[in-house]
């Protein structure tokens, strides 16, 4: 049933519901070759078009206007190929990548693991992607309806965080609706170190001393920094320049798994995640107190936990395990859920309703 208020419109030659029917066939397969046929499928056409339209749901962040707080996080679409198909999904914006300077082929494979008990993935992709120049190639494709996002990373080999990140940054300036910083995937060496304050602070520095002007940077962080950590990160970022934290990234714990797979290396998330991540973003708003814009990611399934992410500080909410284990009804079921919720618990608006836990 649609929340009071709320409208769904259907268009295209497959609705959502009906696609989502068909996704549990992917999962006969292995997981990242699932992934691939997912993403033509939706190049294709073949997921269709449903958006809730609800005036409730409408946020302001950024600079920048969202018809509704539910975007799809970085990891699902790395090269940028199908923004335009996952934006008539539903999603209030979307999020491409993570991008390299080069191409590169990532982590040897099997790489991605599902953790159907947990409701939970596992992967170790590595940053595999096309690189910079195939990925801007592709945004002359994206959505013009809804924000984009693009998340930049570094190459495995022969990196320079200070030279790469504002090169990526020039890169996209024109590009992008706002900028990610992933300094938090736990799959390539070396890259959670640059959460330290000191190489956080050089990394904006460099950015701001490369570019005169770019849409708003966020820094992507790990859900397993200490409170310490968080608050350090959330001090750089405010004296460096950036506009906002995404909360969190994968993590490295295993507790309380029940799936044999559970023992793979690589960063998990999905359900599982969602009592961490909130705690993290919980406390980042508190040490960011309104100086930040934060985006809460991390376990995300039903529209409750969209509602939770909003009251513990999020302006915008991501998900990606759900998306990968529901398909594309699960983005129309979730605004439902969110309008029910936001009645049941009071609230005028989703911009009422962040921060109400602080």
């Amino acid at each position: 049933m649609l929340a009071r208020g709320a409208k769904l419109r259907h268009q295209g030659r497959m609705n959502p519901a009906l696609a989502s029917v068909l996704t549990p066939l992917l999962r006969l397969i292995d997981a990242e070759t699932a992934h691939g046929l997912a993403l033509r499928a939706l190049r294709l056409g073949l997921a269709g078009s449903a958006a809730v339209v609800d005036p409730r749901f409408a946020v302001h962040a950024l600079g920048l206007s969202f018809r509704n707080p539910l975007g799809l996080a970085a990891g699902f679409d790395k090269n940028a190929e199908a923004l335009a198909p996952l934006a008539r999904l539903g999603f209030g914006f979307v999020e491409a990548g993570t991008v390299t300077p080069r191409p590169q082929a990532g982590n040897p494979k099997p790489r991605l693991f599902r953790l159907s008990e947990d409701r939970a993935v596992i992967n170790r992709m590595g940053f595999n992607n096309a690189g910079i120049d195939a990925y801007v190639a592709n945004l002359a494709r994206r959505p013009r309806d809804v924000p984009v996002g693009g998340n930049i990373g570094i190459n495995k080999d022969n990196a320079d965080p200070e030279r790469d990140y504002p090169a990526l940054v020039r890169a996209l300036a024109r590009q992008v609706d706002y900028i990610v910083i992933n300094v938090s995937s736990p799959n390539t060496p070396g890259l959670r170190d640059l959460q330290g304050e000191a190489r956080l602070r050089s990394i904006l520095a460099a950015i701001r001393a490369g570019s005169d002007s770019h849409p708003p940077l966020l820094v992507k962080i790990a859900p397993d920094l200490s409170a310490e950590g968080v608050a350090s990160v959330v001090q750089t970022c405010v004296e460096g320049g950036a506009a906002g934290l995404i909360v969190s990234n994968t993590t490295l714990s295993r507790t309380g798994l029940a799936s044999a797979q559970a023992t793979q290396a690589g960063g998990l998330s999905g359900v599982p995640l969602m009592a961490r991540s909130t705690s993290v973003l919980r406390h980042a708003a508190r040490e960011a107190a309104g100086r930040l814009v934060l985006v809460g990611v991390g376990g995300v399934a039903s529209g409750a936990d969209v509602l939770a992410k909003l009251k513990a500080g999020a302006s915008l909410v991501q998900l990606y395990t759900a998306f990968a284990y529901e398909g594309p009804a699960l983005i129309p079921r979730l605004l439902h859920e969110l309008g029910a919720a936001l009645t049941d618990q009071g609230f005028a608006s989703v911009e009422a309703a962040i921060g109400a836990d602080l």
